[in-house]
This record gives structure tokens, sequence and C-alpha cells, in this order.
């Protein structure tokens, strides 16, 4: 183990002196190269015959002829016309060869539970990105004893679902199914306790294991990551995480904004740790954090992803987040800084200008760095507010700072109220705080963040409530929706079915 672990240390740090890993100098160029090389690869599948991959490869641009050939696909459409054939086992439908995995995502908008496919080439590019990740880490100051420690990730099971033709089951089960072999050293809790597919039992499991682990790295979402910290807590009765964990050094994130989860986490510590941002998504492994002293991520450029950016705005998108048939498309040379835009990806596991549903923001041209201000659908823009899931994370940040409080989860949903609209705000809270003063902070906060809001709040939303709940009553509508654990989130804002269903819920668990 140490041996391996100095073999790792030395090979990150040169690796690390590359300057070329973490800047790209012409992005468009590298942009460029991969969407040749994902029409060459896919011309004689399905999809490629259909809209004439060798021919956009033969005109004098590819990239326009890509985009007028190509329409836009939402995961309804694209699966409807063409993925579902791969269930089957169906063959070159969207890319070569037969589908083997189907990761299941969270499902928080659009359909309850997506079928995204995984292909083995897809699991190739998870693996490279993955290992360019840990080469980052050159650029931190670990001493060599850190890369001998152990790195937990809490994420899915890893005993798939066989469905006759393929498996389906959380990426992180599919993509920890398929690690590396020198990495088996390292990775806990192990293939016992990874295929458990029961999320209590998997962390019971792992609280037992805990004090025989030295784990230096752990991986996954904020929230179910604070429930297992406080867990391990507790029945070791220690004061902080550290006590058990002495090296741990890094915690490894995804999938919602850090921020609100950040004043709970620093409570659950002994020291302090470094937080890094990954963007690895059921389609893909889009971006990470490369490098210390941002908060921001790398997009990756050059692994078989193709992206385009559609401004997130009221000419491309409707009141409901539904990407107009006429939106405007941009590729990396044509973005700017600190405007919102919707992700078109085209992939090797076969997606094709492919609407991911998630909203970004360039923070660094010069570094291709973003950050994620939320979900295309999960917004609320009732009257011109165009109130974003950015400025929620941020508000809610601020309250807690300004109150002393820890808000473990929230959701928002827009309301008639009267004649006119009003917002009503889930707040859950295990912190005794009055609920006019909440509303007030929140109120006062968004004022001041989004100018929309504040002129909004005077002419048409007359009304912000806030009803307190128990953290825990977040995490048992997690569990009621069969969503417990791994990558699953709890959805920022709540519209149509999902608002009924959580009204339903909180109804019967009163």
């Amino acid at each position: 183990m140490a041996v391996l672990g100095s073999i790792v240390k030395r090979a990150i740090k040169l690796r690390g002196r590359m300057p070329t890993i973490f800047k790209i100098k012409n992005p468009y160029a590298i942009q460029f190269k991969e969407l040749k090389k994902l029409l060459k690869k896919a011309s004689n599948t399905s999809f490629g015959e259909k809209y004439g991959f060798n021919e956009i490869l033969k005109s004098h641009d590819p990239v326009e002829e890509f985009q007028q050939r190509v329409p836009i696909h939402d995961y309804n459409q694209i699966f409807r016309n063409w993925w579902y054939r791969t269930l089957n086992g169906e063959p070159f439908v969207c890319w070569p060869g037969k589908v083997k995995y189907f990761a299941l995502s969270s499902g928080t908008s659009e359909a309850s539970s997506k079928q995204i496919p995984i292909t083995n080439d897809m699991l190739r590019a998870i693996k490279k990105t993955s290992i360019n990740q840990i080469f980052s880490l050159a650029r931190y100051d670990f001493s060599q004893g850190f890369y001998e420690k152990g790195i937990l990730m809490l994420g899915g099971s890893t005993h798939l679902n066989y469905n006759g033709t393929y498996f389906e089951g959380d990426l992180s089960g599919i993509t920890a199914k398929n690690i590396p072999f020198w990495f088996q050293h390292f990775y806990k809790p192990g293939k016992r306790i990874a295929k458990e597919r029961d999320w209590p039992t998997k962390l019971e499991e792992i609280v037992k294991k805990a004090r025989s682990w030295d784990i230096g790295v752990i991986c996954g979402v904020p929230a179910w990551w604070q429930i297992l910290l406080e867990k391990i807590i507790d029945h070791y009765k220690v004061d902080n995480i550290h006590q058990i964990w002495p090296n741990l050094s890094i915690f490894v994130h995804g999938g919602v904004s850090f921020g609100p989860y950040e004043k709970g986490f620093e409570k659950l510590l002994g020291k302090q740790i470094t937080y890094i941002e990954t963007y690895l998504a059921s389609e893909g492994f889009i971006a990470f954090q490369n490098r210390p002293n941002t908060n921001s991520m790398q997009l990756v450029l050059n692994n078989w992803i193709f992206m385009e950016f559609v401004p997130f705005n009221e000419k491309n998108f409707d009141t409901e987040g539904n990407l107009k048939p006429d939106a405007e498309t941009l590729t990396i040379d044509k973005v700017k800084e600190d405007i919102d835009y919707a992700l078109l990806i085209s992939t090797n596991a076969g997606a094709w200008r492919y609407l991911i549903g998630d909203m970004i923001k360039f923070t660094s041209l010069e570094f291709n760095e973003i950050i994620i201000t939320g979900r295309t659908k999960h917004f609320l823009n009732l009257c011109g507010e165009h109130l974003s899931q950015e400025n929620m994370n941020m508000a809610i940040k601020r309250v807690e700072d300004q109150l002393n409080i820890e808000i473990r989860e929230f959701t928002v949903t827009g309301v008639k109220h009267n004649s006119m609209f009003a917002h009503k705000w889930y707040i859950g809270t295990d912190n005794e705080v009055d609920p006019d003063t909440l509303r007030t902070k929140i109120d006062e906060n968004l004022k001041i963040l989004n100018d929309d809001y504040r002129v909004e709040r005077i002419a048409a939303i007359k009304g912000v409530f806030v009803e307190i709940l128990p953290s825990k009553t977040f995490y048992d509508y997690m569990k009621y929706k069969g969503k417990e654990g791994g990558q699953n989130k709890f959805p920022r804002v709540l519209k149509n079915e999902h608002l009924s269903d959580w009204e339903k819920f909180l109804k019967s668990y009163k």
C-alpha cells in the first residue's frame, strides 16, 4: 500500500508540472476535433445514417452543418425516438455496438426516472477524466503519506439490475464496478458493502467499519454525507469525524451547490479540509475543479464530448423552461462570462445535441471554467422575477450566517395569491427559528441578489410564505419516492406533479 501510494504520488507530481493539462489555448480547435471524432465513429449507426454524418464530415463547415441537420433533443425526445431501441439489445442505434449499461437518473425533472445509456467508450472516457482529476491533486499541498490513505465513495449499489439485455443502476454504482485495478487498493467501502442495495443498511455497515479505515478522501452528494458523518460521530461518541479519520483532507462533491451545506459540514470536522467539486452527470464527466483557490470547474473539452451553449433567456426558452425550436446555440468560442447557458452535449454514449437540463455560467474564459447555476426547469419566473437556483442557494447560505442556523434542505414553489402571485418556501432545519424572521431574511437577501425579484416584489409578488419542517421530512420523502441515497438530490423548485406529490406526502406525513 505504501509503495503504491508513493508511485501514485510521483506520477501525480510529474503530470502536474505540465501546464497544458489545465489551460487550453484554443478550446474551439479541441472541440472541433472532438466533434469530428464523434461523427466519424457514429457514421454507420442508424442515427448517423439518418442525419448524414458522412456528408457533414465532408462539408465546408462541419460544425454549422451538424447544427443545421441534427435537431436538439431533450430526454423524452431522444428516448422515444432512439434510445428505447437499445433497451431491446439492438446495436448501432446511436453509437456503435450494444449498450450494456443504463444509468438511472435521479429524475428531478421531466420523466420520473430516466434511463441514460452508458457505453463502454463512455466508461473509458469517465475513467480517463477521473485519472486526470487525481493528477490535478499535484497542484495541492498534500504530503506523500496522504496518497496512501483510503478513498471512501458513498454512492449507489454496484449490484445492478439485469433486464435481459442490459444492466441498470445508479451511475456511481456502474463506475465503481468498473474502477481501475490499481485503484482498488484505495477504494472503500469495499466490494461487499458497495453491493448493498438497502441504503440504511449500507450506511450502518459503513459506520461499523469506519474506525478500521484510514480515510483521506470522501466522495459523494453532500446531504447523504452529512447524514453518514453524523451517524459515525454518534456511534463512536466522539466530537468530530477527525477523531475517527485524522487524515481526512478532501471532500469531492457534486450534484448540488455545496454552499447551503457548508455550515453544517464544518460542525462535523476537527480541522479544515479541501473541497473539490466535480460535474459527473449520468450523461458524462463534463468538468472538475482542476486547481486550488477557485470554486469553479474546468470543462473537459478533449474526451469525447462536444458541447454547445444556449443562452438562458426568454428568446430561447418558454416560461416552463422548455427549449424553443429556433433557439440560438453557441460553440465555446462564442460564449461570454457571467451569462447563464443551458448545456447541449453530444457524446460517445449516443447523446446528440442533448439538452442535459443543467445551466452553467463561465467564470473564466482563460481557463474554460464554469459553475453550475441550476436546472433549466428549476427556476421561478411567475411574473418576470427570473429567480434562479443560484439566487436561492446564495440567499439560504446568507440566512444561515445571519441567523446562525443550519438549513439542511429547502425547496420553493410559486403559488397564486389573491389576484397576484406569491412564493412559498419549505425549509428543512432542526434549529429553533421564528418563521417570520426567516421569511423576512430570505426576502431581503433575494432583493439584494436579484433586481428583477426586487421590482416584482413591489408589483406582482404579493407574498412570501415559509413553512419550517424537520430536515428528516425531506429525506423521508426521498425514501417514499424510492430515491434515497446515491446520486439522488431533492429538487430546489417544485412544479406541477412534483409539487402535488410533495403536498400529498406532507399531508399524510403530518
